[in-house]
């Protein structure tokens, strides 16, 4: 071989680094070009067939060698359409092919890139600046989940979002043990219950009366008579009444003392056996009424407490027949009863004794937003005797009048024990026809999940919500189209709503050099890659930004100075084998 194999070899030599120079070219003029990968150059050298003392280095070859598993630098945009890929992987893109009817069409293939500078053109569709349409899959708007596996060309819709009827409403609260409402006094026994015989009618308290009509303004003598007594044991604990007549009589030295002289009335005595009641009868009788009831006729209740009893004793023969007692007497049983509704009249006493339990707008199948005020009513203690019990009431009608209902339970009692959970789980309670100010919701599930509501001290006494809101919305315009860092790609409407539309689909291979490069950016599977494997999770993906080439400018700058000195010294080999054969050639002469 000799002079004419070391003009061929260093013949390859330039062409190698022609070859080179062309891929360094590449890089740095596409230096700015988004999601680009640099193509780098591999030299191989060829050894001719030569017995083992004769070998020489022989020529070379070169060969193009990607660089599609370095990531470039993520760079943020303000373009909220805008993504990046900080993983291995592509996304996965069509070109269009054609109008029909001026509608797109495409060829149903798969292409992949970097390059994710998608926007929204005319038809709603995301398309990149090299002209390529992104591919994901179709979100359900009823359940939120990936529909189908085979990526197609996401199209977004920009027509009005359909009112959504709230059904659900999640709830989650902690209730005051000692709930302070307005009408709440520290010293008034239950006064932070509701007090259903205030709404629902009836006695909800141990009570007992005469069967004699009486006249409150009337003198007290002779209805009561000097030396008369009577007995009022509530809970264990007894008040002996004696009347007198401070006229002519001296003021008892045991019990409690009742004057009845003139000018003193019926009702003064009364209002004196209350007072002295309430001081002397134990905690159960903090708030006992002595009084006439609607019949005139001699009354007692234990007011709020609706767990004691008490009995009537030790009745003077007169006083018994003047007031219609017999002896001894036993109270009523206490009786909570439930409050169904509460009316307009009664509204403001209802809003003095409960609390307020948050409000929220839900809305009715054809977007008209309500609003539903909530509040907590306590209706029964461990305190005094019984069970913690609570009922939420929902306002029904605003603009309610006279008896028609202002306020209407949900008919869901809520029963905690000592440690401040539900004594039997609710996870959920159903609001039947909820209607609103005459609007119609329907049923609506009111959720709290496991334990979420609970009962334990507050020293402010309120209520505490943790999660309130519904599932429901009015309609809304189409504004704004994000893709979120899972890639999701994300509708924004007036009504306030995000609607997940669709999944932007990713695809790694195994062979990822070995993809064969084509226009704009993008890389089509060959034999050596693979097929594709796609990744519907969104993993890797980043909203509003965008991968830059992965070129280095410095790099490209020092490999263009080599590849230049390569080339020279090839130059000066061939100008040396030329010089050679020249002298060859000259020895003829």
């Amino acid at each position: 071989m000799g002079i004419y194999g070391a003009l061929s070899s260093a013949v390859t030599g330039l062409r190698a680094q022609s070859h080179a120079l062309e891929n360094i070219s590449g890089n740095i003029a596409n230096s700015q070009t988004t999601g680009y990968k640099r193509m780098e150059t591999s030299f191989i050298d060829l050894i001719p067939d030569a017995p083992l003392k004769s070998q020489v280095p022989g020529a070379v070859l070169a060969q193009s060698r990607a660089t599609n598993n370095i990531q470039g630098d993520i760079q943020t945009s303000s373009n909220e359409t805008y993504i990046a890929l900080n993983a291995n992987g592509f996304f996965v893109v069509e070109p269009k092919v054609g109008q029909s009817d001026g509608n797109s069409v495409f060829a149903g293939s798969n292409y992949f890139t970097r390059r994710g500078d998608f926007e929204i053109d005319k038809d709603g569709l995301l398309v990149n600046g090299a002209g390529y349409y992104l591919k994901g899959l179709p979100i359900d708007p009823a359940t939120g989940n990936i529909s189908g596996s085979v990526p197609e060309v996401i199209e977004l819709s920009n027509a009005f979002l359909p009112a959504n009827q709230s059904t659900t409403i999640n709830y989650q609260a902690n209730l005051p043990q000692l709930p302070k409402t307005a009408n709440y006094k520290a010293t008034v026994h239950n006064s932070e219950l509701l007090g259903s015989e205030m709404f629902a009618g009836g006695s909800a308290t141990a009570a007992t009366n005469g069967t004699a009509a009486l006249v409150a303004g009337a003198a007290a003598m002779p209805t009561f008579a000097d030396g008369d007594t009577m007995t009022i044991t509530a809970n264990g604990i007894a008040v002996d009444f004696n009347f007198y007549d401070s006229g002519v009589s001296a003021m008892p030295s045991s019990g409690v003392a009742i004057d009845i002289a003139a000018p003193r009335t019926v009702q003064n005595v009364l209002d004196d056996m209350q007072a002295e009641l309430r001081d002397f009868g134990g905690g159960a009788a903090e708030s006992a009424t002595v009084t006439l009831n609607g019949a005139n006729q001699f009354a007692v209740t234990l007011g709020e407490d609706y767990h004691a009893s008490f009995s009537i004793s030790g009745v003077s023969a007169a006083l018994e027949t003047a007031l219609g007692l017999t002896d001894p007497q036993t109270s009523t049983d206490p009786v909570l009863a439930a409050v169904n509704t509460v009316s307009a009249d009664d509204a403001d006493d209802f809003v003095a004794n409960s609390i307020s339990g948050g409000a929220i707008t839900v809305y009715a199948s054809n977007g008209a937003p309500v609003n539903v005020q909530l509040r907590w009513a306590k209706i029964d203690s461990a305190a005094s005797g019984g069970t913690d019990r609570w009922n939420m009431f929902y306002l029904s009608d605003s603009s309610a009048v006279g008896g028609s209902p202002a306020w209407t339970n949900i008919g869901q009692e809520y029963e905690f024990g000592s440690n401040g959970s539900l004594s039997t789980s609710v996870p959920q309670a159903t609001i039947d026809d909820l209607r609103v100010n005459g609007v119609l919701i329907g049923d609506v599930v009111l959720a709290h999940d496991t334990n979420g509501v609970s009962q334990f001290a507050d020293v402010n006494g309120t209520v505490t919500v943790s999660t309130l809101n519904q599932n429901g919305y009015g309609a809304g315009e189409f504004l704004s189209v994000a893709i979120t860092d899972s890639g999701r790609v994300v509708a924004t409407y007036s009504n306030g709503e995000r609607i997940e539309m669709a999944q932007v689909v990713t695809a790694q291979f195994n062979g990822i050099n070995s993809l064969k490069r084509l226009d704009g950016g993008v890389y089509e599977a060959t034999s050596e890659s693979g097929e594709p494997i796609f990744d519907l999770s969104g993993s890797g993906v980043i909203g509003g930004a965008l991968e830059a080439s992965n070129t280095d400018i410095s790099d490209e700058f020092t490999k263009l100075i080599i590849t230049q000195q390569a080339y020279s010294a090839g130059t000066r080999i061939v100008s040396t084998a030329d010089e050679m054969l020249q002298e060859a050639l000259n020895m003829i002469r």
